[in-house]
């Protein structure tokens, strides 16, 4: 069963944070859902003006944590600015730092995570002028590629997002590899628990 990815953006996130993570993960045969406060179609912001538009695929109210694996959180000023103002948006990165779900979060996205209050003591990175708000808020903040602790996977700018995107994939990649696993222990305890009742 292919992998979910929820990605959460809205009108002025940075085309390429959301756009090339997005193909990297297609390419790798994991499915990506575009949730957003709007419907329709969101605007990205392509450096110093309005980019490409992209495809909502649901309604933010219409998303559970339950259904993804992991949760995409792009950059742009802009997008996190407004997306931290959404009650529900917060909920849900909440919710997948409870299930301790991969939650992958490039140059301002790293604010939703210090509105979600779970930065306390973890190590991240994120754009320059938002790594003050990462320290306030009592994150160890390091300036490389990408920062990994735990299921928090961060990174700094559009040049990083090779390494980010990758990251992402690693995790599910393992994520699912510790099912597999799991699943043949479960299979393996069956049957032993067969074989005792044979016996008896």
């Amino acid at each position: 069963m292919a992998k979910r990815v929820l990605i959460l953006a809205t009108d002025g996130f940075e085309q390429s944070e959301l756009i090339d993570p997005k193909k990297a993960l297609e390419a790798a045969g994991i499915e990506t859902v575009v949730a957003s406060p709007k419907t329709g179609s969101i605007k990205g912001w392509n450096h110093t003006d309005w980019g490409e538009s992209v495809k909502v695929d649901a309604r933010l109210d219409a998303v559970e944590a339950d259904d993804f694996d992991a949760l995409l959180l792009p950059g742009g000023q802009m997008n996190p600015d407004a997306l931290r103002l959404e009650p529900r948006v917060i909920e849900l990165v909440e919710e997948f730092d409870d299930m301790d779900k991969p939650i992958a979060a490039i140059c301002h996205g790293p604010w939703l995570l210090v509105e979600a209050d779970i930065v306390d003591g973890r190590t991240v990175t994120g754009w320059p002028s938002i790594r003050t708000d990462l320290e306030n808020a009592g994150a160890d903040v390091v300036d490389q590629a990408v920062a990994i602790d735990g299921n928090l996977i961060t990174s700094r700018k559009p040049d990083d997002i090779p390494a980010f995107a990758q990251a992402l994939i690693d995790a599910l990649e393992e994520d699912e590899e510790e099912e597999e696993d799991e699943k043949g222990w479960d299979e393996d305890e069956d049957a032993l628990l067969k074989d005792e009742e044979e016996e008896d």
